[in-house]
């Protein structure tokens, strides 16, 4: 099938509330402007030379989102134009992109993964520590990074009831985040959880933002 016709099965089971983040990394321009003139306009990547080369040749109207771990010397090769960083996972990178944000004149959003998965390998703040930055008086002075939510990643695994319950979990989590500390500055409505093998059960459970890629572009 091409990329048109799966972009339009998966938005038919996207539902009001989830918005929809095609993944491109590893995947050609010319991929992704199929993708673009089927309508899609957020584009997730995991590289930042990948999404710098690729910002370059798209168009002006994209929505570029960091996906993948982000080193902090890094950042400000992205902050003039990132819409948003998924992958805010330790109070060092918060600082930084802050600081990437106030040198650009701009507020750069972005989201804390939190480690959800029973897996060494993930990437996140764990719920205390989320909590705790939330709380600090180093975090309340930040005046250029609007957290808006939060992200997870699911074990890689074939036991659905597992991904299910992670997922679960990084809700109630969301939920209780929103609870104590939305704001005007800091709106913490983003769930970012789902990918191709999972968006659906994702969905279910509240996600606002699927990260798909395979299911769009096909196998890597």
């Amino acid at each position: 099938m091409s990329i048109a016709t799966n972009l339009l099965a998966i938005n038919k089971k996207l539902g009001k509330s989830t918005k929809l983040v095609a993944i491109s990394k590893t995947k050609p321009v010319e991929m992704l402007m199929e993708c673009y003139d089927a309508g899609q306009r957020i584009f997730g990547e995991n590289k930042v030379q990948e999404m710098l080369d690729k910002q370059a040749a798209m168009p002006n109207d994209v929505q570029w989102h960091m996906v993948g771990h982000l080193q902090t010397n890094k950042v400000k090769y992205i902050a003039p134009f990132v819409s948003l960083i998924h992958s805010a996972d330790s109070i060092k990178l918060i600082q930084e992109i802050n600081k990437q944000g106030a040198k650009h004149h701009r507020i750069i959003s972005c989201l804390l993964q939190i480690y959800i998965a029973k897996e060494e390998t993930k990437f996140g703040l764990d719920i205390q520590e989320a909590l705790d930055l939330l709380q600090s008086e180093s975090f309340t002075q930040m005046q250029n990074i609007r957290v808006m939510g939060v992200m997870g990643m699911a074990t890689n695994t074939e036991n659905l009831k597992q991904v299910r319950e992670e997922f679960q979990h990084l809700k109630q989590f969301s939920d209780t985040l929103k609870l104590k500390f939305a704001s005007d500055i800091h709106p913490l409505h983003e769930i970012s959880m789902g990918m191709s093998s999972d968006f659906e059960i994702a969905i279910e459970e509240g996600s606002t933002l699927v990260r798909v890629g395979s299911s769009i572009f096909g196998i890597r």
